[in-house]
């Protein structure tokens, strides 16, 4: 029988100093494959669609799509349907929305933040209100908060997949021009690029990001996946190329790493995935300081003369 995150906490699951032992363990059961398979796969969707979204100052537009996911789920789910249907309908709808609503305006714009805003309280009433409706299956709504990748059936992975599979390939087609009106949209509209198209194609694009980033983090820590792996890659390197690359890379290792430390503690997927995010922010964020005292020290040095 598959451990269980409660078997776990009884020690049937044992980590060793044998990598490949554990190795066989962590993929041993299928439920694990499939928590790999699905998080493998929307982790790059993540990585490269929050690329994107950290250039476009975006970010609080990705965390609203995911509360409106949210109600889209519980939504779905009091009427019987699929919550993964609930999240990429609702999330896609509010996309279209959210371009209406801010057409023609900066993204960080005070009228564009304000219409975000309204749409995010709605939705977030809306998702409470479905959540009382739907109080008797609260593990439901939970999973949507928090996550549940070590719960994704079969179906779901190929569900998943098809996702991503239209996702990337829309970011390889638009990707250049994205690229272009993203960091400078006067000179992109002047040159012919469709900026306003391009800006609807996008954020339908982060709006089946998030839908599938919610199914291994949940809607309250959906940044660990969708906005720190940018975070951190734009700060490390200036290269378009080497940034979504490296966002891509540190989506996949978040998740790969929280995967294989969850499933040997009784501790939930997306704290660890969030923790390992937040450590590695921080660290980025601390390296220039600690590299600037290290110059000033030596240029004092050099200076004084020796010590």
């Amino acid at each position: 029988m598959a451990p269980t995150p409660a078997d776990t906490a009884a020690g049937q699951v044992h980590l060793s100093w044998n990598l490949l032992h554990d190795l066989q363990q962590l993929l041993a059961f299928h439920f694990m494959q499939n928590a790999y398979l699905a998080g493998t796969l929307i982790a790059i969707v993540a990585g490269a669609a929050g690329y994107y979204m950290v250039l476009r100052r975006q970010s609080f537009a990705g965390h609203t799509l995911a509360n409106v996911g949210f109600a889209g789920a519980a939504g779905a789910a009091v009427v019987g349907a699929s919550p993964l249907l609930g999240l990429v309908v609702f999330s896609t709808a509010a996309a279209f929305g959210f371009g209406l609503l801010t057409v023609g305006r900066s993204a960080t714009s005070g009228s564009a933040t304000v219409a975000v805003a309204t749409v995010h309280t709605f939705f977030l009433g809306l998702g409470l209100l479905f959540e009382q409706l739907y109080a008797h299956y609260a593990a439901a709504i939970y999973a949507v908060l928090f996550g549940a990748v070590l719960g994704i059936a079969d179906d779901d992975v190929r569900a998943v997949a098809a996702t991503t599979l239209v996702t990337v390939a829309a970011l390889i087609v638009i990707g250049r021009p994205l690229l272009f009106a993203s960091i400078d949209p006067a000179v992109a509209e002047s040159r012919g690029v469709p900026v306003g198209a391009l800006s609807y194609l996008f954020l339908v694009i982060l709006a089946l990001a998030v839908a599938e980033a919610v199914q291994v983090v949940g809607v309250l820590l959906i940044f660990s996946l969708l906005v720190t792996p940018a975070a951190v890659a734009q700060r490390l390197t200036a290269r378009p190329a080497a940034a979504l690359a490296l966002s891509i890379l540190l989506a996949l290792l978040f998740t790969w790493l929280g995967l294989a430390v969850a499933y040997f503690t009784p501790y939930p997927v997306g704290f660890f995935i969030s923790s390992f995010a937040f450590g590695t922010y921080v660290l980025v964020r601390l390296l220039p300081l600690t590299q600037g005292r290290q110059g000033g020290g030596a240029q004092g040095r050099l200076a004084g003369g020796p010590a």
